[in-house]
């Protein structure tokens, strides 16, 4: 009788110098922190960004366990700058919910 072959598959990690570049900067809002009351924490991170990578990168620069990963893209819009118009560049924030017991400190350095 043949056995079944179980596939193993292990998640490449990242660097740490990948991650600095996945996270951009921690937002610091008075809503971003009140999500600090629901175990989450927010960051800018660029809009080629996906949630894999982005789940990744927390769990090797802060060493803490992530349960999910939401993402919100904010286009830009067209405003005048000193009488001319401009426009603001595209932001994307990833809402980052740790696991139980789990927290950062983003005031801290990394």
């Amino acid at each position: 009788m043949a056995q079944a072959k179980t596939k193993t598959t292990t998640k490449p990690t990242i660097s740490r110098e990948a991650a600095t570049r996945i996270l951009l900067r921690p937002v610091i809002t008075e809503k971003a922190t009140r999500t600090s009351e629901h175990n989450q924490v927010v960051f800018f991170v660029p809009i080629a960004a996906r949630k894999p990578e982005i789940k990744q990168a927390v769990e090797v620069l802060f060493k803490v366990k992530v349960k999910a990963v939401n993402t919100i893209t904010t286009g830009g819009k067209e405003k005048l700058f000193r009488g001319r118009l401009g426009e603001r560049s595209d932001k994307k924030k990833a809402i980052v919910t740790l696991a139980q017991g789990q927290t950062i400190d983003i005031t801290s350095g990394i």
